[in-house]
């Protein structure tokens, strides 16, 4: 005898060969705000254009490094009203909204997952 199993289809991204990402979107513009214009006339312009992304590849790697030194570690989270927690790290979503955490000890109990929005997050530190 088979078992009926449902299946959750999610709708798909606004292009199926590509993430969905439309620099001209709202979220976009909001998430990645940009000094670069969007028609560099002279050269000026492009060695200016250059430098920045040259300084935005160096923050952006330095940033993914010390994602990639946190996972597994132990973390500690300083959040609004006095609040700290300490978790092992897991992961961020791919617009650091969210941290993924695992064993969070709060001051009511320890979760054994949990999401941190990072928006509620003041500051994090943890241990090399």
């Amino acid at each position: 005898m088979s078992t009926l199993v449902t299946v959750l289809r999610l709708p798909r991204g606004p292009d199926p060969n590509g993430r969905g990402f439309d620099p001209n979107s709202t979220r976009f513009v909001a998430l990645c705000p940009t000094t670069i214009s969007a028609s560099t006339e002279t050269w000026t312009d492009s060695v200016e254009v250059g430098e920045e992304q040259r300084a935005r590849s160096a923050l952006r790697e330095s940033f993914l490094r010390t994602l990639i030194a946190m996972t597994n570690k132990q973390v500690q989270f300083h959040m609004y009203e006095r609040v700290e927690v300490e978790a092992k790290f897991g992961a961020s979503d791919i617009d650091v909204l969210n941290f993924q955490v695992s064993e969070l000890q709060t001051p009511i109990g320890v979760q054994k997952e949990a999401l941190l929005r990072c928006q509620d997050i003041i500051s994090y530190s943890f241990d090399l």
